[in-house]
């Protein structure tokens, strides 16, 4: 067998030892880890959110602390159940409760709003400003027509 072919199947079997681990430490704690962060981390969410006025859903300011503790939460779940983390379930965790919670928010998570004057007015005032002064400098330079021969 030749250096190349061994190299290749040292590779090959090393990438099957770590697909095969990881699919054994998201299956070893798969019942009880779903059941608990169900119970532990989406019941305290719920009850969080329904605290909340549905209209400052979107409102990441709003929402971030108690989206913050539900992400700690499924983390420290799976930390004591030696379950390896972020996983597949709670990927499809997540994903239910945005589509139960976000699901009508833009896709920045934030509410559409315009900036506030002092970033918006700038952004206004410098273009025209720029344009009234290069009018001024054409329409003063064509006036002088000396040395246009």
């Amino acid at each position: 067998m030749g250096s190349q072919t061994r190299a290749a199947l040292q590779k090959q079997s090393l990438l099957w030892f770590f697909v095969v681990s990881q699919c054994a430490l998201v299956l070893s704690c798969q019942p009880n880890y779903e059941y608990f962060i169900e119970e532990l981390c989406l019941t305290k969410f719920k009850l969080d959110m329904q605290g909340l006025d549905q209209r400052y859903w979107c409102s990441w300011e709003d929402t971030v602390e108690l989206y913050g503790e539900l992400t700690n939460c499924t983390h420290m779940v799976a930390g004591r159940l030696d379950c390896y983390w972020p996983n597949r379930l709670v990927d499809e965790f997540f994903i239910r409760v945005h589509k139960q919670y976000f699901h009508d928010c833009s896709m920045s998570g934030r509410l559409l709003r315009d900036p506030p004057n002092r970033i918006l007015g700038p952004f206004i005032v410098v273009p025209i400003l720029v344009t009234l002064l290069m009018t001024a400098l054409v329409v003063w330079r064509s006036k002088r027509s000396e040395g246009i021969v």
